[in-house]
């Protein structure tokens, strides 16, 4: 039988019920993240923890377990589900309480659920490279935040999937945002551009990941507003994020990026972060 965490404890997934009044369910009112996990380890854990508590605190939730806490049941649940290659998803709630807008008394205990999940590397489309639809960032002014939010980012995502795209690339007005579910890199005379980690993007660990390695080998990279028409003039164009890893773009829309097929840069930062999951096991 699965189990799952559920307010701390490691549990069947059937002995769970959430309240119809809990206020992720009602409001969307909580935060949520998922880790990568490889030959049993988890991936960049710690930058997810902190993101995890950094989001809680943007939007006024008490988290009532330590980061050390919470971190050995993930590793735990990890083992007991016997999880090789996937990820974990975790979500906190504000709570059970009578529906309102404004917040419970602080009395009220955040909900927690955390569950496992079988997920393959997506290396055919790794490899291949996938296609990207331009769409309207419709989505609030605080991407930032990790929330469970996520219906502008589930339109786009719908609308990719409908002209068969694997992503929807954003933009507001012509300067790109991000992915639905991804961060957005251009190569541009082998430089490596992605926009500022501002209010308007959520600020990927992958992201991060990326940056890290393009500056321990040499790579040079920026961080700075790109707009639709410098994506359309790239050289190479590629995505990131925990399930997708370093995702090569090789058509926007109707447009082809490097006659399609993967670019050098985005094959070498490929490598560099398989590498870096084999630190994993070392």
């Amino acid at each position: 039988m699965e189990k799952i965490i559920f307010n701390g404890e490691i549990v069947e997934k059937s002995e769970v019920n959430i309240d119809i009044e809990d206020r992720g369910y009602q409001f969307g009112d909580g935060i949520y993240e998922v880790i990568r996990v490889y030959n049993g380890h988890l991936f960049t854990k710690d930058e997810h923890i902190q993101r995890l508590y950094e989001s809680a605190e943007k939007i006024s939730i008490r988290i009532p377990f330590s980061k050390k806490d919470l971190m050995q049941r993930l590793e735990e649940l990890v083992e007991t589900n016997q999880l090789d290659t996937g990820i974990i998803y975790l979500q906190i709630t504000r709570g059970t309480y009578t529906r309102q807008h404004g917040f419970p008394s602080e009395e009220i205990i955040p909900t927690y659920v955390a569950y496992t999940r079988e997920m393959p590397i997506p290396q055919v489309s790794m490899d291949n490279g996938v296609k990207g639809l331009l769409v309207e960032d419709i989505r609030w002014l605080r991407c930032d935040i990790k929330s469970l939010n996520l219906l502008g980012n589930i339109l786009a995502k719908q609308q990719a999937a409908e002209a068969g795209c694997y992503e929807a690339i954003q933009h507001r007005g012509e300067e790109i945002t991000e992915g639905s579910s991804s961060n957005v890199f251009i190569v541009k005379d082998n430089c490596v551009i992605t926009r500022p980690a501002t209010n308007l993007i959520l600020n990927g660990i992958t992201r991060q990941v990326i940056l890290k390695l393009c500056k321990e080998n040499g790579i040079e990279y920026k961080e700075q507003i790109f707009t639709v028409n410098d994506l359309k003039q790239a050289d190479e164009v590629f995505i990131s994020s925990t399930t997708s890893e370093v995702m090569p773009i090789v058509q926007i829309n109707e447009l082809q990026i490097n006659s399609g097929t993967p670019g050098k840069i985005t094959k070498k930062l490929q490598n560099l972060f398989k590498r870096e999951i084999e630190k994993l096991s070392e």
